[in-house]
């Protein structure tokens, strides 16, 4: 399979706590940098961060496509807190992407530590690849590798999410998660 030449890429933080300040966007520059030795000419745009909105999310990601977007990258959102506890804030990247994308591949990974649940998404848009990330940067980072050593094999959507699910599983104790086959 051809590997993936990517040369314009939009990175788009999620989240109402990146959006007002609360957290800071570290992700961003962990990701342009594996993004950079992906392919040192590619055109990277870092949006400012969207609130978790499935209908925002939508249109930011219809926006970077309209720019001629050959890759999107979510931060964020890969979680379903607001779902297993009222305490937590809401998630909604994963599902915004499954709406939106034509085709789509998606790993679940739980954990039995208290907070951890994350769904990692790949898939295209036409011919545009979208990929997220989990939020904390040590994820975000394994995740964004990952990625990056997959799709210079190819642009195989079930091999790069594998791979990706593989990076996130591996940042656990193998005794505190599980994950779908």
């Amino acid at each position: 399979m051809e590997p993936a030449v990517i040369n314009r890429a939009f990175i788009i933080p999620t989240g109402d706590e990146i959006k007002n300040g609360t957290v800071l966007d570290l992700d961003s520059a962990k990701i342009m940098e594996s993004l950079v030795r992906l392919n040192p000419e590619m055109v990277i745009t870092r949006l400012a961060p969207v609130v978790d909105v499935e209908a925002n999310i939508v249109g930011t990601m219809e926006s970077c496509l309209d720019a001629g977007a050959e890759l999107i990258v979510l931060i964020g959102g890969s979680g379903g807190g607001h779902r297993f506890s009222s305490t937590l804030g809401s998630d909604y990247t994963h599902s915004a992407m499954e709406l939106w994308l034509d085709e789509k591949v998606s790993h679940c990974i739980y954990g039995k530590n208290g907070h951890m649940w994350s769904k990692l998404v790949c898939g295209t848009k036409a011919e545009t690849l979208v990929i997220n990330v989990p939020g904390p940067i040590r994820e975000a980072a394994a995740t964004i590798a990952a990625f990056a050593e997959s799709a210079r094999e190819g642009r195989d959507i079930r091999a790069i999410n594998e791979a990706m699910t593989r990076a996130l599983y591996a940042q656990y104790p193998q005794d505190k998660v599980q994950h779908d086959e």
